[in-house]
């Protein structure tokens, strides 16, 4: 590490996120003499830097290839001014509103060379500078503590080994109690803060020789083995052996097991979990969440059905079948009357089985009947989904959290339960996508009167949240639910619905195949795809990016969608002297690639799922710019990891998404990743044409591996034993 002394220039950038980049005068420094009286680009989080002040940084000098060197600061501290012209400088800053020149000079003129140590020890010593007001010097005052603090802290964090990025952060969480919460117990940051991983307190707790088997170590990171869990199997509670067996690898340290137990004990009775049957436990997020859920929808079933306008639905649905020249059958006409009679409701079918036909048809009645559609909210999951149903329907809609109003600073819903919407009726589509805790903070932002119908297909994968919200509804028995079996799209997707119902039904005729260019298969080894999905893509080089997409089911892999996706940049937006590069995370992106969303932004408009392209980089500013269908979005470091490449997405990340044309690379060597689920949602994701890629032996497979990842919750059990009484 090297180290500037200098004066603070002009501030050229400044992110919300604190990421800046600064002119600085160097006074001195150990890197060569020569750099000394000269200007320079500094960059980094910044958190309490103040221009004409001086500095003194550390960090590393780097070489950009267009602005030249710049100095990469890793942590700073403030050198407190002790001479006249400092001194003033420092009270006229914009940190001080209402101190001019001449009341600085004032200061100094009582105070001298020491002001702000003098200042910051006994404050009423500005009783003896004339012509400051009691606002001037309480304002000073707390100014000066305030710095103090934040520069102390700041300090002391990264001291400790935290960046000061992450300093910056858990400074402006806890303010001046920083340093009595970190002393206290270092993981408390990773409880309390979203943004600092339990990998990275934990690596700086064990610099800071925190034993192995320290307690307060064992009791994070079991916690953060049962968040792992959650994560990675989408279960909402796990039993002490796979606990155990993930606390081993996320501490690398065995615990004697008897010692787990006593922590375990611990937590519940620190309220952190909660304690089931048979040796298992849940976050206690999740059994309230799941508890809310059970609540909520238990009481609007057990509301009494409104049949005093069941006689009038007749009328209105004949009414409404002869003004657009249609008739439904039982089950659809069953599916529309129960939107209106039932407080919940759920419809749920494959694809082309007129999921979205009912949601228009019931959006269209109830504008007839109550001539209000602002008392209904259309919502989906994500960005794509919602787009789509407000395409199909002609009516607003509106992803969960849009709706919901997240606000990403804090990570909280300003539609709330102290907050609720006045909605009245509330359909979500792709309900197979929402997890339990959005689900709960849904309810939560309702009325508790507010009608709920839940739409979609029981037979696509689950939530990428832990949960199985649709699955566990259904299967307790005890809402009502509309089955949709019956077939209605029919013309040129209809070879591909054959095939996703053939795989639910394990049952695949492969004469479906290559009849027409709506269903191909090309048959290839995993040595030979590369060359054969270079040949297939090139006849999509031209297609609009939202038309054509590639899916497979694996990121790793010698065909994984990391490797696949650098070989098509590289096909469809090759390298050029014309195009702007920046390297995020070992990934190069350049101007005109195609992106995938990974993370909610509602501020902004974009949602997980949503696809863009990067319309420009800026590497002195460190700024990238994605056009999102218009939606123009900067993303800055703090938010690089909010996006990847988007040639190649995962089919999770495909789900609510439907495109004109889905290749899907099909090998053995995806491994545990062939199975039913999740070849059914990749399949049911094109909308006219669909290409596999790859070897028969794989896709059948797939087909035969019903094993669908069952997911571990107690919704389902909770919502019986409440209707049972216990």
């Amino acid at each position: 590490m090297s180290k500037l002394i200098g004066k603070v220039g002009k501030k050229i950038y400044l992110s919300d996120n604190n990421y800046g980049v600064y002119l600085f005068k160097v006074k001195d420094n150990d890197i060569d003499p020569k750099y000394n009286n000269k200007t320079m680009t500094i960059t980094g989080i910044f958190y309490d830097f103040v221009e004409d002040l001086d500095f003194s940084l550390t960090g590393t000098m780097t070489k950009h290839n267009k602005y030249g060197e710049q100095f990469n600061v890793e942590s700073y501290q403030k050198i407190i001014p002790e001479d006249k012209n400092s001194i003033v400088k420092f009270f006229t800053s914009d940190l001080f509103k209402g101190i001019g020149e001449a009341k600085a000079l004032k200061i100094y003129e009582v105070l001298g060379d020491k002001a702000i140590d003098k200042i910051k020890e006994d404050a009423s010593c500005l009783d003896g500078v004339v012509g400051l007001t009691s606002k001037n010097k309480s304002l000073i005052s707390s100014k000066l503590q305030e710095l103090n603090d934040s520069s102390d802290t700041i300090l002391r964090l990264t001291d400790l080994g935290f960046t000061v990025r992450d300093a910056t952060i858990i400074y402006k969480h806890y303010k001046e109690k920083t340093i009595d919460i970190v002393n206290l117990d270092i993981y408390n940051i990773f409880y309390d803060i979203d943004k600092i991983s339990f990998n990275r307190v934990d690596s700086i707790a064990k610099k800071n020789n925190i034993k192995v088997d320290d307690k307060k170590r064992i009791k994070a990171g079991i916690i953060y083995s049962l968040m792992l869990l959650a994560s990675e199997k989408g279960d909402t509670y796990s039993n002490f052996d796979e606990i155990y067996k993930m606390l081993r690898i996320v501490i690398n340290y065995q615990i004697d097991r008897d010692y787990f137990d006593d922590v375990i004990e611990e937590l519940i009775k620190d309220l952190k979990i909660v304690k089931l049957d048979n040796e298992c436990v849940q976050l206690d997020i999740y059994d309230k969440a799941e508890n809310t859920i059970v609540k909520r929808l238990t009481y609007l079933n057990n509301k009494e059905d409104l049949i005093y306008k069941n006689n009038r639905l007749d009328t209105e649905i004949n009414k409404f079948e002869e003004k657009n020249n249609i008739e439904y059958d039982e089950k659809q006409r069953e599916a529309i009357k129960n939107a209106f009679l039932k407080n919940i409701l759920i419809i749920t079918g494959g694809p082309g089985s007129g999921k979205t036909t009912i949601i228009k048809s019931i959006v269209n009645l109830y504008k007839n009947i109550f001539h209000d559609l602002d008392e209904i909210a259309l919502l989906a999951p994500t960005g794509r989904a919602s787009k789509r149903i407000m395409e199909q329907t002609e009516e607003r809609a509106s992803t969960i959290h849009r709706f919901l109003k997240w606000n990403k600073d804090t990570n909280r819903f300003q539609v709330n339960e102290y907050n609720k919407s006045d909605v009245k009726l509330v359909i979500i589509d792709e309900v197979s996508m929402v997890d339990t805790k959005l689900f709960e903070s849904l309810l939560n932002g309702l009325r508790y009167d507010t009608r709920i119908i839940l739409v979609g297909d029981y037979n696509q994968l689950p939530s990428v949240g832990a949960g199985d919200i649709l699955k566990d509804l259904i299967e307790s028995d005890m809402f009502t639910v509309v089955k949709l079996d019956r077939l209605y799209r029919q013309k040129d997707d209809s070879n591909i619905i054959s095939l996703a119902y053939d795989i639910n039904k394990q049952e695949i005729d492969y004469s479906l195949f290559n009849r027409d260019d709506s269903l191909t298969f090309y048959m290839s080894d995993s040595l030979n795809i590369k060359d054969n999905l270079i040949e297939i893509v090139s006849r999509y080089k031209k297609s609009d990016y939202h038309d054509f997409q590639i899916m497979a089911p694996i990121y790793k892999t010698l065909n994984g969608i990391d490797n696949l996706n650098k070989l098509m940049q590289d096909i469809f937006n090759p390298k050029s002297n014309s195009k702007q590069e920046i390297v995020i995370y070992d990934v190069v992106f350049r101007e005109g690639d195609k992106v995938l969303q990974l993370m909610n932004m509602p501020d902004d408009n974009i949602y997980n799922g949503d696809i863009g392209i990067i319309s420009e980089i800026d590497n002195i500013k460190r700024e990238v710019v994605i056009d999102y269908d218009g939606n123009y979005v900067t993303f800055t470091p703090s938010t690089f990891s909010n996006f990847t490449l988007g040639y190649v997405i995962s089919i999770h990340k495909s789900q609510g998404s439907e495109f004109k044309t889905v290749l899907m690379p099909i090998l053995k060597e995806y491994g545990r990743m062939l199975y039913q689920k999740l070849i059914y949602t990749g399949v049911t994701r094109s909308k006219n044409n669909l290409i596999l890629v790859g070897e028969k032996v794989a896709f059948d497979y797939a087909v035969n591996n019903s094993r669908n990842e069952l997911r571990k919750t107690k919704l389902k059990d909770k919502i019986i034993k409440r209707y049972s009484g216990e």
